[in-house]
Parts: structure tokens; C-alpha cells; sequence
């Protein structure tokens, strides 16, 4: 720093470590940002926001040579005191932009002070996220008009926002022109105006505004769910799931395709049923945190492919069949205005990337959240649903595939399968001696053997099985015996237990049965199995060509992402053999981590180009196409695995010897049906 050294103060600011000499009486605030200190503010240094407080070291600081006090600083003054008064300050924090350096002292920047603050995630393995939105706010004082300088209004708001806040190249829309006269005028000159990604002008407000907030948005095939975010402190103030209307057109993705393709417009009628259920979503989100919509200034979305186009009113015909041509895979940045959502009027909407025909925008949220291209670790990623999208490497190599696995995970193609809801059986453990089951239904923390609970689920009742409660009921019963490792449900056990039962040619278990009371008998009949078998077989055959193509057999970690992963017990998913072998201490749930993926991008705009740049090294990888693909089908029928070794889950569940076909003696319960089987 130029300058006579005995006319200025040494500061050094903590905990970047950074230091240098300035005049005295140097607002902190300007000293803090000539050496490129990361510390908030809003209003300029006007003491209005409050977003710039720092605390004064106290003592003998030997490590950087200096005796700092409170003293080194100027004293309170009249705007800190209106501050304090008017929103409350910690009796040992400044403003920065009031507090003038004295002395030479020590400057602590307190976490919530910075501009890129992190927000942490809970999961240990999980990545925080460093907080620095794509919408900043700024308050500036802008010169009045002038009858010898006569120029117009946008051209001093701009020269306003260059010398004050160093902003250059701003564009705007005729939205704000449109108001930005009145704006001014109310603000008496003093205004706070919001910029995206320091490049486009999207809000305007008269006088001091310092609330800031944005929509994250997961657009599933099954449920849209959003999170709405103060863009300030990066917290989710609340959050909120509806059914996608869309289901009136299909349950699965290709039967929505096929809907537009047998009835023309039935794509607008899909987008305008979705953006609807988007802005009730948002309606839901802002009255439970207490704002208007309009108060909403981004928002980020991820989706499958087709949930992608048709989000965005593109029709999603050629996802429909090879080669599945995306309309664009780059993320994409709009008006909000332009989907119908009514948020700000010129709030502004980010689309996060699509990968491939079938690996969409939700995967891209789903690697931004779980980065497993920032590990040197071999990294497996699913999301698990009608198609299970697949991610595997580091941070050296990337691949990408999707993976027919169907409904059955969900509960659909089951009996008494259901979604999870209410009276839904998610957990079961059978007793491996007697055969005798117990559950967990949803909306009980009781099991079903446990005292009191038919009375505590008297209302809501044993109503089916979901997706969770299905895994675990069928790797039980492999465990316990009942099940072979074709898939065959072993009617030679019936001699065990009552709850083994001829079910025509093949035989069926009984989980539940409620009839005395008057509910239903819940039974895993040989279909369910077999449900089971073909999705699960499929989402090991996509990660097997995917180990394949990347030239490793062995796994390091297993993130298991989405509303299933969230809610599956990651040794159950091993013993159906779901996912390879893996330590099972290294096997996480990612809980939702596209809606995550979304969250980042919302609150971290280089998270934005983060993703852009990693999926256009990602490696796609058509199942459809890969000759491979079948035989590792077929070999994964087998439970676990016909073929593969399960070493790290031996070690922690004990494994029934091999018996690969069930003892069906019963004649015509089992012996013809079990030929047939045997062919396929």
C-alpha cells in the first residue's frame, strides 16, 4: 500500500489471513475490499442493511505482530445506533462500512458476514455449498435529472450502478423501463436494483429492499417438489411435493410420449397441466413462509427428458424412440414469464442440462450434488425409478447410461403393491426359524408385533406394500429360505410354516392378514418376484456395462439417490442384488439429491457452469444399443447375482447356500411351471 507507513494502520482480516496498510481513518469496509476480503453488503456502506458486520480482536495477537482493540477503531456513531435500534447488533460486532481504522488491529469476518458463505449439508460425505446466488441486490443513489445534462433515466441508473458498485454492460428488459420512471421517483432518487449473474437488471425497487429469494424445483414423472430459498442466508424456508398432473396421461414416461403421439396438442396440454401444478406449488411454498411470489427473483429446475421438454413446451415425440434426440442438451436460461410461472415478472429461470435421450436434467442435479467427478474415488450413482439413470468414474473419467427398470420399485406391478403412503408395509423382517414375519407400516413407529399397534393403525389401517417394504420382504424371505436364487418361491418350505401356500402352479407368502377385521390378506405371490427380478436385473446389467466400459470390478462407494434411495435399506438392495458389491460402510443414501443439484444451482451460479463443463465430458452410453446388455440381464435373474461373487456382504449377512432352483414337489403347484421357467 503507497503511503507514509507512520500515517497508516496495519489490518489484518481474519480468516483469510489477508493484511495490509491503510491512511487513517479508511472505512474497514473499504479496506476490507481493496484486498479483495469477502464481506457483504447490499447497500453500498450506507449502514442500512446491516449485511457488513465484522467483530474487533481483543489481546495480543503474536502471530501477525499486533496489540489490537475495540479502541482501534472509531466509536459508534449515530447510524450504527440506528441500526442497532431499528433491527439489533451483537454488543461486540461493527458495520464495517461505519467503523473507521484508528490503529493497527485485528478484523474478525464472522461466517454469516460473507458473501460466499457455505451452507452446510448435513451427510458427512456431502459437499457444502458455497453460497453466491446469481441474483445480487444493490442500492444506489442515482443522480436526478437535470435540465443542462439531458439524460435519460436508465442511462443515470446505470452510471449509478458503474460507480458505485463497479457494474459495466447491464442489459434490461421493457418490463423494467416500463417502471423504472415511477421507481425512481418514489425512491426519491434511492433505489435497489437486482442484477442476474452481473449482466441483466431484473428488479427494481424505490429505496432500501434487501429480501431476496428463489425457487428450487425437482420436476419427477411422479411428484414435483420445490424448495424455496432465501438467496441471502441460502435457507430453505420451506418446502412442498404435489402429484404431477400429468399422470392422467400415463404413469410412465412412454405412455405420455406415446399420449402426444395418438392425440395432436396433447403435449400443450401436458405443459399447461405442469406449470399449473408449479405455480400452486409455489403459491403452497410462499404462504408457508410468510411472502408473495413476486418476491420470488430465480428459480432452478431439474427433470427427466421428457419431463425437460415438456416443462419447457417442446414436444417430446423424438424421445420416443432411437435416437432419442434431445432438443437441446445445454441448461437453458429464461424469463419466467416465458413458462407462465408466476413468480417476480421478470424473475429469471435456469434449466439444468440434459445428458443424453434418457438421462436428463434430474441426473445433472444429481452429479452437482453428489460430485463424483471431484473424488478419485470409483463413484456409483442411481437414481432409481421407471428408468434408473446411472452414473459411474471419478474425477478422471465419467459415464452415464439409463436403464429400463419399470414401476415395480414404486410399488406398481405388485399385488398389493401401493405408493408410499399411509398404511403402507416399509419394513419387514422374518424370523429365519419360524418364518413368521413383523412390519413397519407408514405412519406407525410400532411393529406389528408390538403391543398397541392395531390399535394405533386401526385408522389408517395395513393397506399394501411400497417400494421399500417389497425389497425387504423379498430378501428376507431369501434369507429366511422361502425364496430360492432363481426367484422361486420354495413351496417345499410350506411344510414350515402355514404362511407358504399353493398359488396355482406356483406357490405365495403370506405377509398380513387383516381379513378378520376387516381389511385385506397381503401375500407376495410369484409375479411380485418376478417384478422384481426383471427391474432389478436391468439396473445391474446398465451398471455392469457401465464397470464394463470403465475396466474395474470393484466399487469404492454407492450413492443411492431419489425418494427411493432415501427410504431403501442399502444391505436389503445388496442381498436382491440391486447394485454390485461394495463395503456396505461405504453405501449412502443421497436422499433427493436432484432437487439438491437444483438447490446448488440456485444458490451458487458457478455451480451453473460447473455442471455445463462436466456433462459435456460425461460418456453416454445406450443400453438399447449394447450387445452386452442381455447377457448381463440374464445373469443378474439370480439372487443376488447367478454369477458374481458378494465378498463384503458376506462378511456382514449370512448368505443361504447356493440352491438355485426351489424344491417344488407338489406336482402340479410346481413342477410344470418350474420346466417353463427353466427355458426362459
Amino acid at each position: 500500500m503507497p503511503g507514509d507507513v507512520t500515517k497508516d494502520a496495519l489490518i489484518v482480516f481474519t480468516p483469510s489471513g489477508r493484511r495490509g496498510r491503510f491512511p487513517l481513518g479508511t472505512p474497514i469496509l473499504k479496506a476490507a475490499r481493496s484486498l479483495g476480503v469477502d464481506i457483504d453488503s447490499v447497500c453500498g456502506g450506507r449502514g442500512l442493511c446491516g449485511r457488513c458486520q465484522v467483530e474487533i480482536g481483543n489481546g495480543e495477537f503474536a502471530k501477525h505482530g499486533i496489540t489490537s482493540r475495540p479502541t482501534h477503531v472509531s466509536e459508534w456513531n449515530q447510524t450504527e445506533a440506528r441500526y442497532q435500534e431499528k433491527r439489533g447488533m451483537a454488543e461486540d460486532r461493527r458495520l464495517s462500512c461505519q467503523a473507521l481504522l484508528l490503529k493497527d488491529v485485528v478484523i474478525d469476518v464472522p461466517a454469516e458476514s460473507q458473501v460466499h458463505k457455505q451452507v452446510v449439508r448435513k451427510r458427512a460425505e456431502a459437499r457444502d455449498i458455497e453460497l453466491d446466488p446469481a441474483i445480487r441486490l444493490h442500492y444506489v443513489v442515482v443522480q436526478e435529472p437535470d435540465m443542462h445534462n439531458p439524460t435519460g433515466d436508465l442511462e443515470r441508473l446505470l452510471a449509478a450502478l458503474e460507480d458505485q458498485w463497479s457494474l459495466t454492460g447491464l442489459e434490461t428488459d421493457l418490463r423494467i423501463l416500463q417502471s423504472l420512471q415511477q421507481t425512481l421517483r418514489a425512491g426519491d432518487w434511492k433505489v435497489t436494483v437486482a442484477v442476474h449473474r452481473g449482466q441483466v437488471i431484473t428488479a427494481i425497487w424505490p429505496g432500501f429492499h434487501d429480501r431476496s429469494y428463489g425457487l428450487a424445483v425437482d420436476v419427477g414423472s411422479t411428484t414435483v417438489a420445490a424448495h424455496l430459498c432465501d438467496l441471502h442466508s441460502g435457507e430453505v424456508l420451506a418446502s412442498s411435493g404435489v402429484m404431477n398432473p400429468q399422470i392422467r396421461f400415463g404413469e410412465d414416461l412412454m405412455s405420455r410420449v406415446s399420449y402426444v403421439m395418438m392425440n395432436p396438442g396433447g403435449d400443450a396440454e401436458m405443459t399447461d397441466a405442469v406449470r399449473r401444478a408449479i405455480n400452486e406449488l409455489t403459491d403452497s411454498v410462499c404462504a408457508e413462509a410468510g411472502i408473495e411470489r413476486e418476491e420470488i427473483l430465480n428459480a432452478t429446475f431439474v427433470g427427466n427428458p421428457v419431463m425437460h421438454h415438456l416443462l419447457l413446451g417442446i414436444d417430446p415425440t423424438e424421445l420416443g424412440g432411437a435416437p432419442f434426440a434431445l432438443a437441446a442438451n445445454s441448461g437453458i436460461t429464461l424469463w419466467a414469464s416465458q413458462l407462465d410461472l408466476r413468480f417476480h415478472p421478470d424473475a429469471r429461470v435456469y434449466v439444468l442440462p440434459c445428458i443424453a435421450g434418457h438421462v436428463g436434467a434430474d441426473t445433472a442435479g444429481v452429479i452437482l450434488s453428489e460430485s463424483p467427478h471431484k473424488t478419485d474415488k470409483i463413484t456409483l450413482v442411481v437414481d432409481v425409478g421407471t428408468n434408473a439413470e446411472i452414473v459411474l468414474g471419478n474425477q478422471d473419467r465419467l459415464l452415464a447410461c439409463s436403464s429400463p427398470t419399470g414401476p415395480a420399485f414404486e410399488g406398481a406391478q405388485i399385488s398389493c403393491g401401493q405408493r408410499a403412503a399411509p398404511g403402507a408395509i416399509e419394513r419387514v423382517r422374518i424370523d429365519p426359524e419360524t418364518l413368521e414375519p413383523r412390519f413397519k407400516v407408514i405412519g406407525s413407529d410400532l411393529w406389528s408385533n408390538e403391543e398397541g399397534f392395531a390399535e394405533e393403525t386401526r385408522k389408517i389401517g395395513v393397506t399394501g406394500i411400497c417400494g421399500s417394504g417389497i425389497i425387504e420382504v423379498l430378501a428376507e424371505m431369501y434369507l429366511a429360505g422361502v425364496l430360492a436364487a432363481d426367484g422361486t418361491i420354495d413351496g417345499s418350505q410350506a411344510a414350515r410354516s402355514p404362511r407358504i401356500r399353493p398359488d396355482g402352479r406356483t406357490f405365495s407368502y403370506l405377509l398380513h392378514d387383516g381379513t378378520e377385521g376387516g381389511g385385506q390378506e397381503i401375500s407376495i405371490i410369484q409375479n411380485d418376484v418376478r417384478a422384481i427380478q426383471l427391474g432389478k436385473a436391468a439396473l445391474y446389467a446398465g451398471i455392469r456395462l457401465l464397470m464394463d466400459r470403465l475396466g474395474v470390478e470393484q466399487l469404492d462407494q454407492i450413492m443411492l439417490a431419489g425418494a427411493f434411495g432415501s427410504h431403501i435399506d442399502t444391505k436389503y438392495a445388496m442381498v436382491l442384488g440391486m447394485i454390485p458389491d461394495c463395503a456396505l460402510q461405504h453405501v449412502y443414501s443421497a436422499g433427493n439429491a436432484a432437487g439438491t443439484g437444483a438447490r446448488i444451482a440456485l444458490l451458487n451460479q458457478a455451480a451453473r457452469d460447473e455442471i455445463e463443463e462436466v456433462i459435456r465430458r460425461v460418456e453416454k452410453i445406450e443400453t438399447a444399443v449394447e450387445p452386452k446388455f442381455q447377457a448381463h440381464f440374464v445373469e443378474a435373474m439370480g439372487i443376488p447375482h447367478t454369477t458374481a461373487a458378494f465378498p463384503n456382504l458376506s462378511k456382514v449377512v449370512d448368505l443361504p447356500a447356493a440352491k438355485p432352483r426351489a424344491a417344488n414337489d407338489s406336482g402340479e403347484n410346481g413342477g410344470r411351471r418350474r420346466r417353463r421357467r427353466g427355458q426362459v
